[in-house]
């Protein structure tokens, strides 16, 4: 398992980079580790899963730059997502020493036996599953995710706090701090604007490409990074479609904001 150190930086904050790319960047921006987008959000849509000699290079690459793997994204779990179809993704992402997968959901009949599965599937490589709330999901609501890990019956999933889906799923400081530590683990920081979008067009162009640097919005992220586990995992998920800065730039500009952010608490 990885060491992990410092602040990790997420793919889809920079998702046209490939993964030996990412963790260059990261390494001269100043993070500890990153998460690899591993498995598409959609059938055709972009990911970046190595072949086996690309596995072999990037982990080489990791190693030379001192850079971990923490997680892998982005798993949908809807009615037509066969489990079995993230094994290659697992195992890779077991073979680069990570740790946890991160998933999200619809809502069908058979949806706490198949996210139980994929729960198995990962446990049998030693990793971990996180499942986010988003607001375009069935899935909608921090209270959502627990009760499907509750379901479920699994023993290595967590509730992943995006501090952007958490706030506009409804989410609450103090729904944080009655979440048992056992079932938060993970982090992603990013920063918005306090009222939310109206439409669930304007939702996802902010999650996908509007986030904003901490300290930019008004969200209340040191109040939540204080709600969480002393040993919970920070990492950024900022993708900004208008931000114009070349990569490591705006990489070295994401670090000292949630540096800054960090030395509040």
């Amino acid at each position: 398992m990885n060491a992990l150190n410092g602040i990790g930086l997420g793919h889809f904050t920079f998702l046209d980079q490939s993964p030996v790319d990412l963790v260059r960047l990261a390494r001269q921006a100043g993070f500890g580790f990153v998460g690899l987008r591993f498995h598409p959000v959609a059938t055709g849509q972009l990911n970046w899963l190595p072949d086996a000699a690309g596995l072999r290079e990037l982990a080489r690459v990791m190693e030379g730059e001192g850079i971990g793997l923490y997680d892998i994204e982005t798993v949908v779990i809807d009615a037509g997502f066969d489990a079995e179809a993230l094994i290659p993704a697992l195992d890779a992402a077991a073979q680069l020493g990570g740790q946890r997968v991160n998933t999200c959901a619809d809502v069908f009949p058979a949806l706490a036996e198949r996210f139980a599965r994929v729960c198995a599937l990962a446990g049998e490589r030693g990793l971990s599953v996180d499942i986010e709330c988003m607001k375009w999901r069935g899935v909608n609501r921090p209270g959502a995710c627990l009760g499907l890990i509750k379901a479920s019956g699994a023993t290595n999933a967590g509730y992943l706090v995006d501090t952007l889906h958490h706030a506009r799923c409804g989410g609450t400081t103090d729904d944080l701090r009655q979440i048992a530590p056992g079932l938060l683990r993970s982090v992603q920081i990013c920063d918005a604007p306090l009222p939310a979008p109206e439409t669930t067009d304007a939702l996802l162009a902010e999650a996908r490409g509007g986030r904003l640097l901490p300290g930019e919005g008004a969200l209340p992220l040191a109040e939540s990074l204080r709600a969480l586990p002393h040993d919970a995992v920070i990492s950024v998920e900022l993708p900004n479609a208008s931000d114009e800065r070349d990569p490591l730039t705006r990489a070295r500009a994401i670090h000292a904001a949630t540096t800054a952010l960090l030395k509040e608490l």
